[in-house]
């Protein structure tokens, strides 16, 4: 496939079979959601996250969403829909979670080869969520001092940009501080205007923000690190056409189990 410039863009080609199987071929087996808060030791912020999910085949697609922009009747009603109707009708979580459940299924993480295949240890969430954000401040190829916008925060991963030697920029719609009183700005614009790179999570996806991160990106020539669980297959979509990195954390997520699980690391232009 391609290069593609835009979320629709990716669409439009899924719809023509560019991109995989023809998706009116395919039926979501099943659409369910999760709603769950954590609150990490030592810190003060409750993370409150909702997921819609796709099941297709021998893959998940998920999608984060806001409280409020789809109810649990989605369930009754979305299950057994055929894939293309989600991805032209459904609401924007929905289609997202659709779109990355097609392209997961088209070609698992598990089986790509360009993938380099990180193991979370066994432990609680504290040491979990240690491990995760090291993992993907590690795909930062900055030098100490370098301004890394944060779009999206979690405080671990705060952390560990920190330890890189990165000037964190955090930009959140929902927090207005850090765990260590850090102000955090709800104006993307800002930050995407001043960071020598940027780590975003695939949340953008959903809030429809991400083709603007993507753009300024582009515009700037500045490193795109994507942090996925909503929409990891998504955003590998976009390796190398503005994406420069990206952490894909296919469900089930890494804050569902203490045992080992695995999350892919890639890198634009990487063959191995």
């Amino acid at each position: 496939m391609d290069r593609v410039t835009t979320v629709e863009d990716l669409v439009s080609r899924v719809l023509a079979a560019d991109a995989g199987p023809d998706p009116a071929r395919q039926v979501a087996t099943s659409v369910f959601w999760l709603h769950h808060g954590t609150r990490l030791a030592g810190g003060d912020t409750t993370y409150l996250n909702q997921y819609v999910l796709v099941r297709l085949g021998r893959s998940f697609g998920a999608c984060a969403f806001e409280a409020g922009e789809i109810d649990a009747a989605i369930c009754r009603d979305a299950s057994g829909t055929p894939l293309d109707a989600l991805l032209r009708e459904a609401p924007l979580p929905l289609r997202i979670a659709a779109l990355d459940a097609h392209l997961a299924e088209a070609r698992p993480h598990r089986d790509a080869a360009e993938a380099d295949p990180i193991t979370l240890p066994a432990g609680t969430p504290e040491i979990r969520a240690h491990a995760r954000d090291a993992a993907i401040a590690g795909l930062l190829d900055t030098p100490p001092g370098a301004k890394v916008g944060l779009i999206g925060v979690v405080n671990p991963l705060v952390a560990a940009i920190r330890e890189r030697g990165g000037d964190c920029l955090p930009c959140d719609f929902n927090l207005r501080t850090t765990q260590w009183g850090d102000p955090v700005t709800g104006s993307m614009a800002g930050v995407l205007d001043v960071a020598d790179a940027v780590v975003a999570t695939g949340m953008t996806l959903s809030n429809g923000t991400f083709d603007a991160i993507l753009g300024r990106c582009r515009e700037r020539d500045i490193p795109l690190v994507v942090y996925a669980q909503t929409g990891s297959a998504v955003a590998r979509a976009f390796l190398g056409a503005g994406v420069t990195a990206l952490s894909a954390e296919p469900f089930p997520f890494s804050q569902f189990s203490a045992d080992p699980t695995v999350l892919y690391r890639y890198r634009a232009g990487s063959t191995t």
